[in-house]
């Protein structure tokens, strides 16, 4: 069952900033469930109570039209070396784009990526901690630079243009409101 706690902890947060994966799972009231893996240094805890993350653009973009419908999140982090550990954050969610002022404050919290597509803040209000006995042992490589390299080769033109093409409308049908 796990330990439960209203706040993220100090040993948390470090276990949180050593991860190199995290997984977001999200889902409107009705349609798919989405859980997607997000990588490279794009999550930031800001308080006991906040985290936020550079949502980079990708082929699909679930999580904010499941956002706007239901705004529930969970993000989940798990040990792949060390003692074996499961952490995950429930809480609720809001989406902020280039063009809000929120945004342009907590970007600069980030390195620079031409692929920054959201920045999803998190009001955490549960921490659970389990086990994680049957996550496997596996060793950590390096970073993906695959995605940072597309972006970066696409241009701001370009990446407006893939967003208009794939990330205005879930694979349910719901907007995302990316280019409002």
């Amino acid at each position: 069952m796990g330990k439960k706690f209203a706040s993220i902890d100090v040993e948390q947060r470090t276990f949180i900033e050593n991860q190199h994966i995290f997984f977001v799972g999200t889902a409107a009231c009705e349609g798919r469930v989405n859980v997607s893996p997000k990588g490279t240094d794009s999550l930031k805890v800001i308080t006991e109570n906040k985290v936020i993350w550079l949502n980079l653009t990708g082929s699909g973009n679930e999580t904010a039209a499941h956002l706007l419908k239901n705004a529930r999140m969970t993000l989940m982090f798990c040990a792949f070396d060390g003692k074996p550990k499961i952490l995950r954050l429930y809480g609720n969610a809001k989406i902020y784009h280039k063009r809000d002022e929120a945004f342009q404050v907590y970007i600069e919290l980030f390195p620079k990526n031409a692929g920054a597509r959201q920045i999803i803040e998190m009001d955490v209000d549960l921490v659970q901690v389990s086990c994680g006995f049957a996550v496997p042992l596996m060793d950590y490589k390096e970073e993906r630079n695959t995605l940072n390299d597309w972006a970066e080769n696409q241009g701001e033109e370009k990446i407006k243009e893939y967003w208009k093409h794939k990330n205005t409308r879930s694979i349910d049908g719901f907007e995302t409101n990316i280019l409002n």
